[in-house]
């Protein structure tokens, strides 16, 4: 399975909408400017985010989106598979050896299984306790 940019920025979206609950409507303008990123391929991406109910848009002058719920809720996984379709590592395994198939499903159940436990909020923490640490200065 390879995650394509679809899914990496789909990702950036909505943490960078987790980060700011409680800022109001953020702009997809900001978050590409914020993290270097087109801003026409972001507004491809959100459409199916919107239509997944994962965020929700604000219209008029100080508009833009939200995240549609909480971040202990929403996961990788949801994310993933709005932008990028099913979870898949091998196409067509009717032909393998049943040893085969039952490795391709284990690892498929695997990578799902982080996925679907890995939260915004876990992401979120992730990022926060790096921004900490990457801030120590050791000297011997």
């Amino acid at each position: 399975m390879k995650i394509t940019t679809k899914g990496r920025y789909g990702l950036t979206i909505t943490l960078e909408l987790a980060k700011r609950i409680g800022d109001g409507p953020i702009s997809l303008r900001s978050i590409a400017q914020d993290k270097n990123l087109s801003e026409h391929y972001l507004e491809q991406l959100i459409g199916p985010l919107r239509n997944a109910g994962i965020v929700k848009s604000i219209r008029g002058a100080h508009g833009g989106y939200i995240l549609n719920g909480d971040p202990e809720k929403i996961t990788a996984g949801d994310i993933i598979r709005t932008l990028e379709g099913p979870i898949v590592l091998v196409e067509s395994m009717e032909d393998e050896e049943a040893a085969q198939r039952e490795l391709w499903t284990r690892m498929r159940n695997a990578v799902r299984d982080v996925l679907d436990q890995t939260t915004l909020a876990d992401l979120l923490k992730h990022s926060t306790d790096s921004e900490l640490s990457d801030g120590y200065m050791f000297y011997i």
